[in-house]
């Protein structure tokens, strides 16, 4: 009787022993379940079509190029968040040096005046066609501010005439700070070529080297902080596009006892 007794306590033994192991595992298999991500946050998880991954900066965040537009819808290029005037702040380009995100057809677009409670600042993105619309906008506002009601049309003459009368010199050349995104620096390039001067152009988001001898250039001639196109003819730096400003350069290049 006694034998019997002890069989059948091991038997409950073992089966309490098989159920508690069967239901650990199940409580395990069940918190891996919880634990791992389902598909859906994979998703959330991933940047959306369109979008560029999720990037922040703060005010001294190294290796940036922060483009602001002016009212007049000129772009500026600085390299610190404090050098961003007031009227600049609101849609800020930035561009990490050595970081590819951001200098395609999709950009990385700051509000500078605000902040997360880190005290970053939240990128987000816009479409680089988009970001350009910001600065011609602003150029065609204030051109048609600036226009008469009725020019007249044969005004575009003297200076179809005044083109044709300058010799084409390929010995002037003219270097052109800029950036592939900026239509000032292309419009530039186009009115230098269109007079046969050599134009090389200078990619300052995608060369450092670029950046480094502009801002040398701008420091020798006590003009930081400047917008772009910043032009180099022969020693004479211009910012920005202006016809007569680059006519004039180039006349006194032609003057030179250097030609």
């Amino acid at each position: 009787m006694t034998r019997r007794n002890g069989r059948s306590t091991l038997r409950a033994l073992a089966v309490t022993v098989t159920a508690l192991s069967l239901a650990f595992a199940s409580a395990c298999n069940k918190a891996d379940e919880a634990a791992a991500p389902s598909e859906g946050d994979k998703a959330s998880a991933a940047p959306k079509t369109g979008e560029l991954p999720a990037f922040s900066i703060n005010k001294d965040t190294p290796n940036l190029l922060l483009t602001w537009v002016d009212e007049k819808g000129d772009f500026h290029v600085v390299q610190k968040v404090d050098a961003v005037p007031a009227e600049g702040r609101k849609a800020v380009r930035v561009v990490m040096v050595g970081r590819e995100e951001g200098t395609g057809e999709l950009v990385y677009v700051a509000d500078l005046n605000e902040t997360a409670p880190d005290g970053s600042y939240r990128l987000k993105t816009m479409s680089r066609s988009a970001w350009d619309e910001i600065g011609a906008g602003r150029r065609k506002a204030r051109l048609e501010a600036l226009a008469p009601s009725a020019p007249p049309p044969a005004s575009a003459a003297p200076v179809a005439s005044s083109a044709k009368q300058q010799s084409p010199d390929s010995r002037i050349i003219a270097i052109i700070y800029g950036a592939s995104w900026c239509k000032p620096c292309h419009s530039a390039a186009d009115y230098l070529k269109a007079r046969g001067i050599t134009v090389i152009s200078k990619d300052i988001e995608a060369s450092e080297a670029a950046q480094a001898e502009m801002n040398q250039k701008l420091a020798r001639a006590g003009r930081g902080g400047a917008s772009i196109p910043v032009i180099d003819i022969m020693g004479q730096l211009l910012i920005g596009f202006s016809p007569s400003a680059l006519d004039q350069a180039l006349q006194n290049a032609r003057n030179s006892k250097a030609l």
